[in-house]
């Protein structure tokens, strides 16, 4: 699957502002050694190493594209970018805090995995990540209708319902409290307001569309994307002042090792 950076980036602020909310309940004071585990284009990447100004920063994505777009926020001997996948990297060293933000949803079986992460910390370090949650909204559920009808089903069928991409948010806090932390679980549903035409579907373009584009010709992307669009403008109308409303919730969690 191939990611597009600029397009993921349009709306930066709705989709910063979970990260900044996330790494907000981080209690660790001067961590020497930070990880950002699909860490995307790398801006929020560079703005932990403001936070913690002492601290070497590693960040890491499998998307070729994205590595390359956060080589711009290198910085040598503090913020380091490897191309990787998640569910395999491994630091050469004990690290201080994890963070994986609305990354962890694109790796089956990622609760799997957080008993690992917990083992990279050092005493007193921690683990946060946050996870969309919004599959059964429309723009999910009008996505994998149409994926599995009797024109696309062959093409892009295949994992069209997304829905187990994500646990529920109990089941997150057991997995950390079996990894040994001590565990802060919540929920957030925004209500983005998104301007522009189809601002939804500019919003999906650089997320959950990206598998079916990347499955799909020149011709095929734009019959099916005419397609979504229209079903996307029924299920999401602007406002009469201009607005379109874009309800989406998240799961947050945060373990520190005490």
């Amino acid at each position: 699957m191939t990611w597009d950076p600029q397009q993921y980036a349009r709306y930066t602020d709705e989709r910063s502002r979970p990260f900044f909310e996330l790494t907000a309940r981080i209690d660790v004071a001067s961590p020497h050694r930070v990880v950002d585990l699909g860490c995307g284009p790398g801006p929020l990447t560079a703005s932990l190493a403001e936070r913690w100004p002492e601290a070497t920063v590693i960040g890491v994505d499998d998307s070729v594209d994205m590595i390359r777009a956060a080589g711009e926020h290198s910085v040598a001997g503090r913020i380091e970018f490897v191309q990787a996948s998640i569910a395999d990297w491994q630091p050469a060293e004990p690290v201080d805090v994890v963070v994986a933000n609305a990354a962890l949803q694109w790796v089956p079986g990622h609760i799997n995995l957080l008993g690992r992460f917990a083992g990279w910390l050092e005493d007193g370090g921690a683990l946060a990540f946050q996870v969309p949650d919004n599959f059964t909204e429309p723009s999910h559920t009008l996505l994998r209708d149409l994926r599995v009808s009797p024109r696309w089903r062959a093409k892009v069928g295949a994992g069209a319902d997304r829905t187990v991409g994500v646990e529920r948010p109990e089941r997150y806090l057991a997995g950390l409290v079996a990894a040994g932390l001590a565990p802060d679980v919540w929920q957030t549903s925004y209500i983005h307001i998104l301007y522009g035409d189809d601002p939804v579907l500019e919003w999906v373009k650089g997320t959950a569309l990206r598998p079916v584009l990347s499955l799909l010709d020149a011709n095929d992307c734009e019959k099916f994307v005419d397609e979504y669009a229209q079903l996307l403008r029924e299920a999401y109308p602007a406002e009469p002042w201009g607005g379109t409303l874009f309800p989406f919730r998240r799961t947050f969690a945060v373990g520190h090792k005490h």
